[in-house]
């Protein structure tokens, strides 16, 4: 019944659903994939597959370090990693060439998503924090294709509208062969909803093995000249920012920049696409507003802007390397109720992480930042001031909260190789090659207890 009411609901949205594909331009390209036309070029060539779906870029930038070491352990295997967002296609395509190949996450409806596992065939599907999509799991399932939920996660608001569905929930679970959960609360939810205990491991946050980078290095793909910074100058950082955020940071800066004179503010919005959004703000706040791609367009030698101003990061996948020449940063998707971006990144580099209330995607890694002394929790834009100022007069915290925060990152690493071990007896061909004795893909209840066990 409940299969039947949400395919009716999704036949009926269907036409909603194309025209808000056709209304965004970042949406029509992959079109084609999304409603279950693959490329030849993913067409079967002998090996098995491993399907791995991440969302967007935050998903895929997470799942680079155990798509790597899959591709290494099992060379046997294809590996293609699906997105739904264009940013995703484009991480997966810099950061995984040569390991997996790329294709657009199909639609949840029956005839779609059944064309696309015929097609693709593949031995094992793996899908990143919690997309738990009914007919793909259940097409899945009814191929005998084991599903496994990596670094799952379900925040508050996905919990509560999932409880409202509980009974749909259970069904959808029942077909899913391991739940690689990153928290107590994740593992506690996740069972609440239906899953069944003995699938269900806490392996940790995968977002911890991301690459260490070299804090003494030289190589970097975004100098600073690149962000037309002169020597003297500082930068706060302030990434992955949303509407209602940028005001607040402008308000932060007008507080600080008479004070600290060398001081530039960086805006990463989390969509590019509002770059210009932001840069009416910035002037509107009486700031010199200077965008990176504006940068990259100068001619070598040419005289920088000096004295306050805001820079704007209108490019993808510079972030990262923004954050390496922070003094401070600030991570968006936290002074509004959006839940939080990946606080790590500036961890990464040890620097002293700022962050307001809404932290809901990310709750657990806040609380380990801001226990070790890493991180701050602030409320709002006046009160990110206060803490900035109160790091810039006191170089000694200032170090010291910013390794504080790369400890918690060195401390907090294994979670890939956690993942990999419960993937093991799926992948070693013991599991995946037997046929299974139903639709649902149950491992056996001793391969649920040694998982438990192995979780301990």
């Amino acid at each position: 019944m409940w299969y039947v009411a949400y395919n009716a609901g999704l036949v009926l949205a269907f036409p909603v659903i194309l025209l808000v594909l056709f209304s965004k331009k970042r949406c029509r390209r992959g079109l084609s994939q999304r409603l279950g036309r693959l490329p030849p070029r993913l067409n079967p060539d002998g090996r098995g597959v491993l399907w791995v779906h991440a969302v967007s870029l935050g998903e895929v930038v997470a799942v680079v370090p155990l798509v790597r070491e899959l591709h290494a352990r099992y060379p046997r295997f294809r590996i293609i990693v699906s997105t739904v967002t264009e940013t995703g296609r484009e991480a997966v395509e810099q950061r995984l060439s040569g390991v997996a190949e790329h294709c657009y996450a199909p639609l949840d409806f029956s005839w779609v998503v059944n064309r696309v596992v015929d097609q693709l065939h593949p031995s094992l599907f793996l899908f990143v924090e919690t997309e738990l999509w009914p007919n793909l799991l259940r097409a899945l399932a009814l191929r005998h294709v084991g599903a496994v939920l990596v670094n799952g996660r379900l925040s508050s608001r996905s919990f509560g509208r999932y409880r409202l569905i509980k009974p749909l929930m259970a069904k959808v679970m029942s077909g899913v062969s391991r739940f690689l959960m990153q928290s107590e609360r994740d593992a506690e939810r996740i069972i609440a909803l239906g899953a069944n205990p003995e699938r269900v491991v806490r392996t940790g946050n995968i977002k911890f093995d991301q690459p260490l980078p070299d804090l003494g290095g030289t190589s970097n793909t975004l100098p600073r000249e690149m962000l037309g910074l002169a020597g003297h100058e500082e930068i706060l950082v302030a990434g992955s920012t949303h509407p209602g955020e940028e005001q607040e940071l402008l308000t932060c800066y007008d507080l600080l920049h008479r004070e600290f004179k060398s001081l530039v503010l960086l805006m990463a919005p989390r969509h590019i696409e509002r770059a210009a959004e932001v840069e009416r703000a910035v002037r509107e706040y009486g700031f010199l507003a200077v965008r990176r791609s504006e940068l990259a367009n100068q001619k070598a030698g040419a005289s920088r802007t000096q004295g306050p101003r805001v820079v704007i990061l209108d490019t993808r996948g510079e972030l990262l390397g923004a954050y390496r020449h922070a003094a401070v940063a600030f991570v968006g998707g936290t002074l509004v109720p959006v839940g939080g971006h990946n606080l790590l990144e500036p961890a990464l580099w040890g620097k002293p992480v700022l962050f307001g209330p809404y932290t809901d995607h990310c709750a657990e890694t806040a609380e380990l930042l801001i226990r070790a002394g890493g991180a701050k929790r602030i409320q709002n834009g006046k009160d990110l001031a206060h803490e900035v100022g109160r790091l810039f007069r006191d170089r000694v915290v200032l170090e010291r909260t910013g390794q504080a925060a790369r400890t918690v990152v060195t401390d907090n690493r294994g979670a890939v190789q956690r993942c990999l071990e419960q993937l093991g007896g799926l992948l070693d061909g013991s599991e995946i090659s037997r046929p299974q004795t139903s639709p649902a893909c149950q491992p056996s209840q001793a391969l649920g207890k040694r998982a438990l066990k192995g979780e301990r």
